[in-house]
């Protein structure tokens, strides 16, 4: 039994919460979440946590906005209460996939050029278009070369009116004044139309960084300390001023596949996207199996503007089992396209999907149902309850015990990098 702990739980994950709370032997941490008629978030907690570490956990599933509201105010009320340390823990970062400028589709930004020759388009691939400004567009404005030659000429004409150094040569003439017009402020304005961005850049308008503004907001809610599970995006621990512990649920998936998949070895763990690579390749290694990777090139079609993803299988996979690894599956359109095409062009027996959060958001349950797909095996960090009653592929398997331990670990002190092992 550990002590001079709390373990609060948001209403995101109750099972989870019961999970970890017995596996630590204490009880859960008595808390009231309810919302008043006009739909703001109420939260009471029960217990005492003075000088207590509290560890709350809600993971980014459901009804994120509200969950992460219920989390800011939990975190605030244990602070306002004078607990030691609130320690948030998220098994899903809501927000995870949000760490940069995104853009429609993923994959390289695609950027098309206006029509010429009669509609015909040609596109250009960027890495990252530049942020247009007013002063981009032509006829909007002038260079700031073009100022310097008007101000200079305006100054030579003044001079020529008043003589050298000033001095009078003849007829007084007023000095010419600058006119408004002249000045920068009135030469970057647009005071008629409003300003857009050019549709050959790619920009896309005012794009919020929300990914950012989550971690601003843990912070200032009064959170400690962040434990969660594979984050989409490693760099967003950045983004953060307070530790950040990552754990991993490859180790989970790597003992599934060792114990529940016959003759792995001559598996092949293929990756769906090439963001994915290095996550696959890590479990390939630690399994000395051989590695495929699908490549997705978007091209708009000639009809309409929409990328369509061609994708490409780079590898030999025909009569064995692919066994796909991604950490998120929200729609599932990329495990079951890629099933498809390891199962059509590739020729595997079977199509493995192993991944750490299993989403299933819309209708990615009946489009699993309807795949290629033989199994789907996936983790507890979301609710899988109702995933699992749809769906006979579905395994699930439980991340409780894991956060269990780390909670315990982070608690005494203690090194948690036993909870990276992959045995």
């Amino acid at each position: 039994m550990v002590r001079n702990i709390v373990v609060l739980g948001g209403s995101s994950h109750p099972d989870l919460v019961n999970t970890v709370c017995h596996l630590l032997g204490i009880p859960n941490g008595r808390i009231t979440l309810s919302k008043f008629a006009v739909g703001e978030t109420r939260v009471e907690i029960q217990d005492s946590v003075r000088g207590k570490d509290v560890f709350v956990i809600q993971s980014g599933c459901g009804r994120v906005n509200d969950h992460l509201v219920e989390l800011f105010i939990t975190i605030s009320a244990c602070k306002t209460a004078s607990a030691k340390r609130v320690t948030a823990v998220l098994p899903h970062f809501p927000y995870s996939r949000q760490s940069d400028i995104p853009y429609n589709k993923t994959g390289a930004p695609l950027s098309k050029a206006p029509a010429l020759n009669g509609g015909k388009n040609d596109f250009t691939f960027e890495s990252r278009p530049g942020t247009p400004g007013p002063m981009d567009s032509p006829g909007l404005g002038v260079s700031h070369g073009g100022l310097e030659k008007e101000l200079s000429r305006v100054a030579l004409e003044r001079g020529a009116d008043s003589g050298v150094n000033g001095v009078d040569r003849g007829k007084s003439h007023p000095p010419t004044p600058l006119r408004r017009t002249n000045t920068a402020e009135s030469l970057s304005m647009n005071t008629t139309n409003e300003w857009i961005p050019p549709k050959g850049t790619g920009y896309k308008q005012w794009v919020a960084q929300a990914g950012t503004l989550v971690a601003d907001l843990l912070t200032c809610a009064g959170a400690d300390h962040i434990i969660t599970m594979d984050l989409h995006d490693p760099q967003y621990q950045g983004f953060f001023d307070i530790p950040v512990d990552n754990l991993y649920g490859r180790p989970l998936l790597q003992r599934y596949i060792k114990h529940n998949i016959p003759d792995y070895q001559n598996a092949v763990i293929v990756s769906p996207d090439a963001g994915g690579a290095k996550r696959a390749t890590a479990i390939a290694d630690a399994l000395g199996m051989e590695f495929a990777l699908i490549h997705k090139e978007r091209r708009p079609t000639r009809i309409t503007d929409r990328q369509n993803a061609t994708m490409m299988l780079v590898g030999d996979i025909a009569g064995k089992v692919a066994i796909l690894v991604d950490d998120m599956a929200d729609t599932s359109n990329t495990i079951t396209r890629a099933a498809k095409l390891l199962k059509g062009k590739g020729g595997a027996t079977r199509v493995y999907a192993l991944v750490t959060h299993g989403v299933f958001s819309g209708d990615a349950i009946d489009r699993i149902n309807a795949s290629a797909l033989d199994k789907v095996i996936t983790t507890n960090s979301v609710p899988q309850d109702q995933h699992k009653r749809l769906c006979d592929k579905l395994v699930v398997l439980d991340v409780g015990e894991v956060f269990a331990e780390a909670i315990r670990r982070v608690h005494h002190g203690e090194s948690i990098s036993v909870l990276f092992r992959n045995d």
